[in-house]
């Protein structure tokens, strides 16, 4: 089976491409490239009816399943009449969301997944938990913190992504796993350290609490997104994958396919 793994589409940020821009692309980047089964690791938009509709269209379109789990854009709820929270739990009835629901490719493979959360880890130590919670630095303002309503705060958030993806890796733990986070669960994948603006921003970029999750379990190949990178490299036996799309100032080029084909990864199992 030909797997494609891809994350942070952000189908609503373009200049000039739409999000059935978007959809058309990706389609034919699917059929070109024979793709069995599509995974998003999360960021598809700011709004989740709009994050479901290109779901459902991709589906349609391209004949394939999809399954993703949502990023912390697909939880923004400022231009919404609902909270992030009832937006967590539209996701979780929907079958395409892999929170809660592991995915059983065959008696071999599972896919998990889960958005993960920022435990703050990630930064520089010069900067105190007081200091990093006001999600403000140089200015520029951490948009989680206006967008987002979650009634807790993120560090317990990590610590209850961790847990409910420890549950769904145990309904599959005879199998080899695919693990799929939004949030950065390797340090690698964070923003290289000194520098002026990651040092403080990298603490919204991964956590730690995975840590230990990747001891317990058989994970073969972990895909997470959130950080705009793409990149790929193997440690311990496990392929960690960042298939970021990303937004269109940081692409190489002007070409969505382009871009989208590069993007794109293939796992074959």
């Amino acid at each position: 089976m030909k797997i494609g793994v891809i994350s942070d589409l952000h189908i609503d940020r373009h200049k000039s491409l739409t999000p059935e821009d978007y959809v058309e692309v990706l389609v034919e980047v699917l059929k070109q490239r024979e793709i069995e089964l599509l995974l998003i690791a999360g960021d598809i938009s700011n709004h989740y009816q709009l994050t479901y509709q290109f779901i459902e269209a991709i589906e349609t379109q391209a004949q394939i399943s999809v399954r993703f789990i949502p990023g912390n854009h697909d939880f923004w709820s400022a231009d919404t009449d609902i909270t992030s929270q009832e937006i967590l739990n539209y996701y979780m009835q929907l079958d395409t969301c892999l929170i809660g629901k592991p995915y059983h490719i065959n008696e071999s493979w599972a896919i998990v997944g889960n958005t993960g959360w920022y435990d703050y880890t990630y930064a520089s130590p010069k900067f105190s938990l007081e200091r990093i919670e006001r999600r403000k630095y140089y200015g520029a303002t951490w948009q989680d913190k206006v967008k987002i309503d979650w009634p807790m705060d993120d560090r317990k958030l990590s610590e209850i992504a961790a847990s409910q993806t420890r549950k769904d890796l145990d309904q599959v733990k005879d199998k080899n796993v695919i693990l799929m986070t939004h949030i950065v669960t390797h340090p690698k994948f964070a923003v290289p350290m000194p520098h002026r603006i990651f040092d403080y921003f990298n603490a919204f970029i991964g956590t730690s609490d995975f840590d230990e999750i990747y001891d317990e379990y058989p994970i073969q190949y972990s895909i997470m997104g959130h950080v705009h990178f793409r990149n790929v490299f193997e440690e311990a036996d496990i392929t960690y994958i960042c298939p970021c799309l990303g937004y269109q100032r940081e692409w190489r080029s002007n070409k969505i396919k382009q871009e989208m084909n590069h993007a794109l990864y293939t796992i074959e199992i």
